[in-house]
């Protein structure tokens, strides 16, 4: 499948965050407030355009969810970047609610595509078991877990999960779509100083709901309610278990995605593309 930036226009990549309290998740919906409708409404008012220019993202995160370091492209006319790019950020800031921000405004290199082209996707999940709650300062982006949390059992237990398997167990079927993935870190430390917990979990990709249901069956393990093999044992039988539980989004926030060298963006996008199959199965 092509990718080629359509003659006249301009790739350009944006990094961002914001805060998912009040957004009904990253992607555009008709009455509801979501992340890429303001930035598309900013764009749109800031370049004094007519149409929209869509933005593409490297993850579609979900209501409720935050991102430290979510990355999008958008294409826009020539004219358009040569008139406003040097401007395009202090004038997008001015345009934006304060639970949004974007960081850098910058061409994209040839055959970046924020979505296919990346490497992979990290995010942080945090946690407080203290007795008596989170933290008032922090509570809208930790979780408060009412029993105490064994750390040793939850990464005992993560250790199980690593490397390309079929997490359909955990994930939200999609019509057409793989589930698929490789998960490259699962692993969680307790600050000393606040006590809270934080789960870091990285992958290639992640299919709907992936994160929160892995962070689900973790605490379950390390609560005690279920043996360190237990989520393990969960994905090798390839169907959602009523046991695991997605748990709510505002712990969950993207922290980083990473990409390859400029002139390896093209060969990422287009291996990105292919529909995954695990040895010894068919793609379909």
């Amino acid at each position: 499948m092509s990718d080629e930036v359509e003659p006249g226009f301009v790739r350009v990549r944006l990094d961002l965050a914001y805060d998912g309290k009040d957004f009904s998740g990253w992607a555009k919906q008709t009455a509801r407030r979501t992340v890429q409708g303001e930035i598309e409404d900013a764009l749109r008012t800031v370049t004094r355009s007519s149409r929209t220019y869509d933005l593409t993202v490297a993850g579609r995160t979900d209501a409720g969810v935050h991102a430290r370091g979510q990355v999008a492209h958008v294409d826009l006319p020539a004219e358009v970047w040569a008139e406003h790019g040097e401007l395009l950020l202090r004038r997008m800031a001015g345009r934006m609610a304060p639970d949004v921000r974007i960081w850098r405004v910058a061409e994209a290199p040839v055959g970046f595509n924020a979505r296919f082209s990346a490497l992979w996707r990290r995010y942080a999940y945090r946690i407080s078991d203290r007795p008596g709650g989170a933290d008032p300062l922090t509570r809208g982006h930790v979780l408060w877990h009412d029993r105490p949390l064994d750390v040793d059992a939850m990464n005992a237990a993560s250790a199980r999960m690593l490397g390309e398997h079929d997490f359909a167990a955990y994930c939200k079927k999609r019509e057409g779509a793989t589930t698929i993935r490789t998960l490259q870190k699962l692993s969680w430390v307790r600050d000393a100083e606040s006590g809270v917990v934080t789960g870091t979990v990285q992958a290639d990709a992640f299919c709907h709901n992936m994160v929160r249901a892995l962070v689900g069956a973790m605490l379950f393990v390390g609560d005690g309610r279920r043996p360190d093999p237990w989520p393990a044992q969960v994905l090798a039988s390839g169907v959602r278990d009523p046991g695991v539980h997605v748990v709510r989004p505002h712990g969950l926030t993207l922290e980083e995605v990473a990409y390859p060298a400029d002139e390896l963006l093209a060969a990422r996008n287009k291996e990105a593309r292919n529909v995954r199959s695990l040895p010894g199965r068919g793609c379909c």
